[in-house]
């Protein structure tokens, strides 16, 4: 018979209210607090969504002194670090969404403390269950594309730049890299492995986000809305990397995957100016590959589903506290994500190519 599980919620913006209405429908858990910095708000967020015995706090870690379980953290990207290394000292598994944290050397420290108190330390990112990014990974795991030396992901909003958080870098720490680009390195990392990257050579502007006339906020616009990179990673692969929030084209392009045997090649799901990045579906999926000499082109049939993607990410959480198993999406996977970002980043800063080094955790 399984037990209840506890879950405290830290934040509660948009991101945890979709925490919460995935909690509510599990009859195995209860939410048993919610913390807010800003005073009023986490009592708001109770009553909003009738979390009928919740405690509200102003300070997380007053709610981490409560008997719980696991935390959802859905705070400010600045404040996933603190906030997920105090969780986990306090003996909680976290689930953090993405991006993992700010910096790399946040990450690490993260990663650290997970492996110090024993506790689950996993992250957001719901795409990973949608059954056709899971038939992508199976396809190239496989081996039916041999050795795949090149891949090209990312994508491109013609037109889709938040505000608000996400565009302050000192609580963003970045901005189209951190919210959707972290997604379309996970799409091409989880498929191949989680290989280590060596070195990154990259550019990032914000040429609309900075422009009134695109933006409406383009005043407080701080961190970028394009980037681009090439990114080698072991095993003798290359990574073609390409995010934007805004744009005056279409599409960047497919996912690739090169390989020595066949190519695989995927388009988003979806439609608009907000369209065109992985942290929604896929739209289609071909296999390139040669049948008796001929060039053959097979399409693989995309699967229709109703699943909720969102809330298998929050269920897969808490199976994992029941059955004291591994976290579902592991921290030291995501550093390596992270790792990534960060080199972009800097590498856009030298104007120069720079080496990615990740500590060993």
């Amino acid at each position: 018979m399984t037990r209840t599980i506890k879950i405290g919620i830290i934040g509660s913006g948009g991101i945890a209210q979709a925490h919460a209405r995935s909690y509510l429908q599990m009859p195995d858990v209860e939410i048993a607090a919610v913390a807010d910095v800003v005073p009023g708000r986490a009592e708001q967020f109770i009553e909003k969504l009738g979390l009928t015995g919740a405690k509200a706090f102003n300070s997380h870690l007053e709610l981490l002194d409560l008997d719980l379980d696991g935390v959802s953290v859905c705070t400010p990207n600045v404040a996933h670090h603190r906030t997920s290394v105090d969780a986990l000292n306090a003996g909680k598994h976290v689930l953090v969404e993405k991006p993992l944290a700010v910096t790399l050397e946040q990450g690490v420290e993260m990663v650290q403390a997970g492996k110090k108190a024993e506790k689950i330390l996993t992250v957001g990112f719901q795409p990973r269950y949608d059954p056709n990014m899971q038939a992508v990974k199976d396809i190239v795991q496989s081996g039916q594309l041999g050795n795949v030396y090149y891949v090209q992901t990312g994508g491109g909003r013609r037109r889709g730049m938040p505000g608000g958080t996400f565009i302050n870098k000192e609580l963003a720490g970045a901005g189209a890299m951190a919210d959707i680009g972290c997604y379309s390195l996970d799409l091409a990392l989880n498929a191949l492995g989680y290989p280590k990257p060596l070195s990154v050579s990259a550019y990032t502007s914000n040429h609309f986000g900075t422009n009134p006339t695109y933006h409406r906020e383009a005043e407080k616009f701080e961190v970028e809305d394009f980037g681009v990179a090439l990114v080698r990673l072991e095993g003798g692969k290359v990574l073609n990397f390409k995010i934007s929030w805004a744009m005056h084209m279409d599409s960047l392009g497919p996912t690739l995957f090169l390989g020595t045997d066949a190519g695989l090649k995927l388009t988003p799901a979806g439609s608009g100016p907000w369209s065109g990045v992985w942290d929604g579906g896929i739209g289609s999926i071909t296999l390139f590959h040669d049948i008796q000499g001929h060039h053959t082109e097979s399409p693989i049939a995309v699967q229709k589903h109703d699943r909720n993607i969102f809330y298998e990410k929050v269920r897969a959480f808490v199976d994992a506290i029941q059955e004291g198993g591994p976290a579902p999406i592991p921290g030291e996977e995501i550093l390596i994500n992270q790792a990534i970002i960060d080199g972009i980043l800097r590498s856009s800063a030298q104007g120069r190519e720079v080496d990615i080094v990740i500590p060993e955790v």
